[in-house]
């Protein structure tokens, strides 16, 4: 017997395109979305928006793309020699069989680290509801004065300063020095707001700074400044950064606004908003006085027109009192009508009502007449009837047979004999007659038949 190996079947023949898709599905569905940190180079922006650039380190290097549409979520330009971290999907560009890296989110590197603790902080504090918007205390429509703490060389003091004096040039300003970056920034901050807690100087505090990256204004981000706003006796205003830029120090104040100027026009009034409020209000207050005025002249001539001679008002009076007694009169005549037409109509309807004793006697006269006649008609009926059945009876009367000339004839223990062969020769009999009875023998017996 002979053993035939089989031949291994032909594996199947994939196109370069083929092979692509395949390695390109192996790897999107094979390693998850990561982070990954190296350094740009090649970095290229394109008319489209598109931008390409290779990220590498000591060792290696991958291309990178990022899309317009997530290219135009970044607040900075990057640039060939930028430290980065990027949040991207590993992938294979198909047409050229190029392995890629497409990235979704771009940061400095380093910035992780601070974004972590950034959402724990906030987290943290917002669970303690130190961000409940219950919290918040308004700020004050007409601040006598305005604390700030900031640097005294800051750009955002400056700002500050321009718009208080181009709105309200004469609220005074009470500067709270503190340095907004640098080590020990965030506990000299805290001690500032304290400080104007304190002395209670101001109505209100704005807590402002220029614009900076993230490390720029960490300080703000130190839980110690949030709590010492929540525990500072005025209301606070924050002014820190861009309109982008949000900080611990933002949820926990009072008020946030996009910019230190901003956060001035916040805690103080406009002076041409309150010259024209002032305005508005005395235009009203001379229209009041004037309406009020015009009012007061209005019933002074109607209470002179109601003002007469106590002898017009008596002779008034007696005219109305005529009038009235008039109308009285008048009232009780037609009153009286009335109730005269009722009580001839109520009369009509009695007497209608009443009723006609001789046609009722009359009508039970009649029905006495009817009552003998029909008692007679129903006596004479049970006459007849009576005689009819007696004659009936005295027909059926044994007696009156008898009284015809027959007899009765029973045996001698009482049978009534109807038949002659009920006899037999020798019997006893006893015969009934009309009037009378007799006893008798039976001699013979003969046919049954009438001729017998």
């Amino acid at each position: 017997m002979l053993d035939f190996a089989l031949e291994p079947p032909l594996p199947q023949v994939l196109t370069v395109s083929e092979l692509n898709r395949l390695a390109k599905d192996l790897l999107e569905r094979g390693l998850p979305l990561m982070w990954v940190a190296g350094e740009i180079s090649n970095f290229k922006r394109y008319d489209s928006g598109h931008c390409y650039f290779t990220l590498k380190d000591a060792q290696a290097q991958v291309d990178c793309v990022l899309f317009r549409h997530r290219a135009q979520l970044l607040s900075w330009l990057p640039q060939d020699g930028a430290r980065v971290e990027v949040r991207a999907l590993a992938t294979l560009y198909e047409a050229r069989g190029k392995f890629q890296l497409n990235v979704e989110a771009l940061r400095r590197a380093g910035l992780g680290a601070l974004y972590e603790a950034f959402e724990r902080l906030k987290a943290k504090l917002a669970g303690e509801g130190l961000f409940d918007p219950a919290r918040k205390r308004p700020l004050p429509r007409f601040a006598q004065a305005i604390g700030v703490v900031t640097s005294p060389q800051a750009a955002a003091l400056h700002d500050v300063l321009t718009t208080l004096a181009r709105r309200l040039p004469r609220l005074p300003v009470i500067l709270y020095p503190a340095p907004v970056q640098g080590e020990g920034a965030a506990e000299r901050i805290a001690a500032a707001i304290g400080l104007a807690s304190a002395r209670r100087e101001c109505d209100a505090l704005i807590v402002c700074r220029g614009g900076g990256s993230i490390e720029d204004l960490w300080a703000f981000n130190e839980e110690v400044v949030a709590r010492a706003i929540r525990a500072c006796a005025v209301p606070v205003v924050t002014g820190i950064g861009h309109e982008t830029d949000f900080t611990i120090a933002d949820f926990a104040a009072d008020a946030r606004a996009p910019t230190p100027t901003g956060a001035a026009e916040l805690a103080a009034p406009n002076r041409a908003d309150l010259t024209a409020l002032v305005l508005q209000f005395g235009h009203r207050l001379v229209r009041t006085s004037l309406r009020a005025v015009e009012d007061r002249m209005q019933r002074l001539d109607y209470l002179s027109r109601r003002l007469v001679h106590p002898g017009e008002r008596i002779r008034n009076q007696r005219v109305e009192l005529r009038h009235l007694a008039s109308r009285i009169a008048g009232a009780c005549r037609r009153e009286l009508e009335e109730r005269g037409w009722r009580l001839r109509e109520l009369g009509v309807r009695l007497t209608g009502a009443a009723p006609d004793l001789a046609a009722l006697a009359r009508e039970r006269a009649e029905l006495a007449r009817r009552l003998r006649e029909g008692a007679r008609r129903r006596v004479e009926s049970a006459a007849t009837l009576l005689a009819r059945l007696d004659a009936h009876l005295k027909h059926l009367n044994p007696r009156l047979v008898l009284e015809r000339g027959y007899s009765i004839t029973e045996t001698a223990d009482g049978r009534i004999v109807r038949d002659a062969r009920q006899l037999a020769t020798g019997d006893e009999l006893r015969l009934t007659f009309a009037r009378g009875r007799a006893d008798a023998s039976v001699t013979r017996t003969g046919g049954t038949g009438r001729d017998a």
